[in-house]
């Protein structure tokens, strides 16, 4: 069935950004979003590879390497965060 639908202006950009990202036509895009919506087919479950392919999400960062700190004797943590310089 061939239709006509008016969308938003910020649906139609949103649109046209999906579509190039993921490389799919807009009508495809659409026909899937109406199937999962009326329970046709199932809803997508992107693994993260699938999100950082189409710029959605980014790759994880390492962790930042954390330096262990010893104080020195009779210093307390309170006592490291008690300053008179702290705002």
């Amino acid at each position: 069935m061939a239709t006509n639908l008016r969308l938003r202006p910020e649906t139609e950009n949103a649109l046209r950004e999906a579509a190039d990202r993921t490389g799919r036509s807009q009508q495809d895009l659409i026909r899937r979003a109406l199937d999962e919506y009326l329970g046709l087919v199932p809803a997508r479950t992107e693994t993260l590879d699938d999100l950082i392919a189409a710029g959605v999400a980014s790759a994880p960062r390492p962790l930042r390497q954390i330096t262990r700190v010893t104080l020195p004797a009779g210093m307390t943590t309170e006592q490291l965060l008690d300053r008179d310089d702290r705002f």
